[in-house]
């Protein structure tokens, strides 16, 4: 390897095996394999397919690879041929990713980083004869217009010709280098002078010295914005843009049937269509169309003469901060954005917000709000010529938003915390609220089955899968929800005038399609969606039996029951399905017992029977393992499925740091450190509550990966001691970060009166049993280092004797 002048590419049939690239099973080569690729720091271009066809055994495997310099990674681009050419090995296809050209015109967009804001500001002045016009709808348009025209004043707008190769971190000092160096190259060419030649080769060296200080300028301000949330795929773009490689937009090609459309006139069509046909009332049942034309006879009065503190008229104060938790998206049917609106004045604000108040207190909603563009997007792994494998992203105007957000907060403060006092939302539900996550739903499943594994009994969970859950709510079935939670006044009214009458049109490039009615369903792309969607699938929970347990996160719904006797857990679960589809029939949700699944929690030795559970007529499959909330859940809970795939995925990760090492404008420490806290080691974070109770063996699978990012930030020596990796980086190691995290996540827990997890504790009698049986891991709650530890007092309430610096000792950093 060191032999070889880089960058290079190494492609051949290496004959090793390794999850890392598709295989199956591990062998002592894939291992050497992937330490090599380690060593060197190289990246590995495969992606899972399988590249060799073993005919005796008739599989597949993945023995062809192709590795390649961290500098050529983003350049390159691998397939794998679907035909074996009369061989045993499939093609390998490594292309070169050049820079292809767009095929259709690109909408015009405001260019908000050349804006002249004190213009607009200026220009853009909202009056109190505007807001007052005698129509609703008039008082908007009139609103609109004048904030486009003050935009249009003094905001550039960028061409709709196919966009030009223009690196972002290309500015004016570039610019004139650039100019300098051609200028003198053109002088010495007419000239061939010593003089000349030595003054082009000076400025050449300067033009180079300013674009790698600008690049690495550029890439420093991107990486201060960097988050947790940032996806790896953003971060990929960025880093082909700062080296010139852009993927233009193409048209798909859809296919119904035998019939093909290209042009994107039909393209739109076909995927509005589809989208249409999804929120449609076709889709419902005929049994719930029974219920439903039964039960929308009777109207549903929200006028009320009650004084609620929630229906008064909107504060300055609510406008603002509405406005402070909205990001720059991309730009809305009307044209208007976000930090248009955070740029008029005070005046100008105080009218909008007149606005939103005779909105507000009148009941009648724009009519231009109800429309919106929607934008369709593939989904990962399915095929681009079938309509239904698009996402649609609905684009809705900034002015509604704003609005919807301010509604949306007085929805989950005042009225939620009335029902939340009342227990008319389930404890066990978690999407969406103040102070719960994931993490707690996931936490209450592994306690539970914790439990049971030291009773020695069966736990039988059922993971439900509800078809099109948004697309299909039943707009009159939320408003019922609203009555019977006894919300009354302005904020039902404008949430029955909010969901009324909603229209989208479908966008392909700069074509828009005909108007299409969304019939049914929470609207696409608003704020107040999944509150309303919350708040409607709370009763879901309320049918189960006493003894099966559920959680909920939005609508991921989770239902279990343990036991010794097989028959009974089968018969309660049972008699729990056969609620909540009936729940789903009166409200027009469908479960596919496909997509849904079992688990058989157990440890238990011997044979003994899976559960037979059917949703209708249709028995539910029964696996061994289960991804829920993010997290993979086996059925002996050992969670080295996760912990595989956990480090499948981040040594994928890992080539970002790879290729930005080997660069001048992506190099440094700090940069690197942030991109792996932000990319990587956030997704070994998520969970680690839950499957931090894995034995020590598999948790030490994700070390070294940790050392690796380190080693490729820090710049350090294949040998330099991992002791002084943590030091130069200011990290920790994964175990006490881990103890770190669930200390946190202990006192988040506990700060929460009414949280899901603060009656879990273990009970007396099973601590005696875990004290008993110390094989047996015992829950979260039970087995952080402030209570679980048996150096801090064992099971059970911490110990006040034990001293303050054991705790800095082993790394936990905490207030005592």
């Amino acid at each position: 390897m060191n032999q070889l002048p880089e960058p290079f590419i190494l492609i051949g049939d290496f004959n090793g095996h390794r999850t890392l690239w598709g295989n199956n099973d591990t062998n002592s080569r894939g291992r050497q394999i992937e330490q090599l690729i380690s060593d060197h720091c190289l990246c590995l271009l495969n992606k899972d397919q399988t590249t060799y066809f073993h005919e005796p055994s008739r599989t597949f495997h993945s023995l062809d690879l192709a590795i390649c310099s961290p500098s050529l990674y983003p350049l390159l681009s691998f397939d794998v041929g679907s035909d074996l050419c009369g061989s045993d090995h499939f093609p390998l296809l490594l292309s070169y990713a050049e820079n292809s050209v767009c095929v259709t015109e690109r909408p015009r967009s405001y260019i908000f980083q050349r804006a002249d804001w004190s213009k607009f500001s200026e220009l853009a002045e909202i009056t109190d004869t505007m807001v007052q016009t005698a129509s609703i709808n008039d008082a908007v348009q009139i609103v609109t217009e004048s904030i486009l025209r003050a935009a249009d004043a003094s905001i550039p707008k960028s061409s709709s010709r196919p966009r030009r190769l223009r690196r972002p971190w290309w500015n004016d000092a570039c610019r004139d280098a650039y100019k300098r160096q051609k200028k003198l190259w053109d002088r010495f060419r007419r000239y061939p002078t010593t003089a000349n030649l030595i003054a082009f080769k000076g400025a050449k060296a300067f033009a180079r010295r300013v674009r790698r200080q600008s690049q690495r300028e550029s890439f420093i301000r991107y990486v201060s914005s960097i988050t947790s949330f940032t996806s790896s795929k953003e971060l990929w773009r960025k880093v082909k843009a700062v080296n010139g490689l852009y993927q233009d937009f193409t048209l798909p090609i859809l296919r119904i049937g035998t019939t093909v459309f290209s042009s994107p006139e039909h393209i739109a069509h076909v995927l509005g269509h589809s989208f249409a046909k999804v929120s449609s009332s076709d889709s419902y049942s005929s049994a719930f169309k029974v219920i439903r034309d039964r039960a929308e006879k009777t109207p549903i009065f929200f006028y009320s003469e009650q004084h609620c503190s929630y229906n008064c008229d909107f504060k300055m104060f609510e406008l603002k901060k509405a406005l402070s938790q909205c990001r720059n998206t991309s730009p809305r049917p009307d044209g208007i954005a976000y930090c248009m609106l955070n740029h008029l004045n005070d005046d100008s604000l105080f009218n909008i917000l007149q606005l939103f108040n005779r909105i507000w207190k009148e009941g009648i909603y724009p009519t231009k709000w109800r429309e919106a563009i929607v934008i369709p997007i593939l989904k990962p792994g399915k095929d681009s010529a079938d309509p239904m494998s698009y996402r649609p992203i609905a684009l809705t105007s900034c002015l509604s938003k704003t609005l919807e957000r301010m509604v949306n907060a007085r929805l989950a403060s005042m009225p939620v915390y009335v029902l939340e006092t009342s227990n008319f939302l389930p404890i066990q539900q978690s999407g969406f609220r103040k102070k719960r996550s994931t993490i707690d739903n996931a936490v209450y499943l592994e306690t539970q089955v914790r439990n049971a594994f030291l009773r020695r009994t069966h736990l039988v969970s059922v993971f439900f899968d509800i078809e099109k859950a948004y697309d299909r709510t039943w707009r009159y079935g939320i408003l019922k929800t609203l009555a019977n939670f006894g919300f009354c006044g302005n904020l039902p009214i404008f949430i029955q005038n909010f969901l009324l009458l909603r229209s989208f049109k479908v966008r392909i490039g700069c074509t828009l399609s005909d108007s299409f009615i969304q019939s049914e369903g929470v609207p696409q792309g608003s704020v107040l969606s999944v509150t309303l969607f919350i708040l409607h699938i709370s009763n879901i929970l309320l049918n189960l039996p006493q003894s099966v347990q559920g959680t909920l996160y939005v609508d991921d719904l989770q239902i279990s029951c343990q036991g010794s006797s097989m028959h009974l857990i089968e018969r309660q679960l049972q008699i729990a399905i056969n609620n909540i589809l009936t729940w789903c029939t009166h409200n027009g949700h469908t479960i596919s017992p496909s997509k849904s699944c079992v688990v058989h929690f157990c440890r238990k030795r011997g044979l003994h029977p899976d559960p037979d559970l059917y949703i209708g007529n249709q028995l539910i499959p029964v696996v061994n393992e289960v991804r829920f909330l993010g997290i993979i859940f086996d059925r002996k809970l050992t969670f080295l499925s996760h912990i595989r795939y956990l480090r499948k995925r981040c040594e994928r990760l890992l080539n970002i740091l790879k290729v930005l090492s080997n660069t001048s404008w992506g190099a440094d420490r700090t940069s690197l450190l942030r991109i792996y806290e932000s990319v990587i080691l956030s997704r070994i974070d998520y969970g680690c509550v839950v499957y931090g109770s894995a034995c020590a063996s598999n948790l030490k699978k994700i070390d070294p990966l940790h050392h690796s990012a380190l080693r490729i930030c820090s710049g350090a020596f294949r040998t330099s001691p991992i002791d002084s990796l943590y030091v130069e980086c200011f990290q920790m190691p994964l175990s006490l970060r881990r103890q770190k995290l669930s200390i946190n996540y202990y006192f988040k827990v506990m700060s929460v009166s009414n949280h899901l997890l603060s009656s879990q504790h273990v009970s007396r009698a099973l601590t005696r049993l875990y004290n008993a049986r110390p094989s047996k891991i015992p829950p979260f709650l039970d087995r952080t280092p402030l209570r679980g530890s048996p150096s801090l007092g064992g099971y059970g309430c911490p110990n006040p004797e034990v001293p303050r610096d054991l705790f800095f000792s082993q790394g936990v950093y905490c207030l005592w």
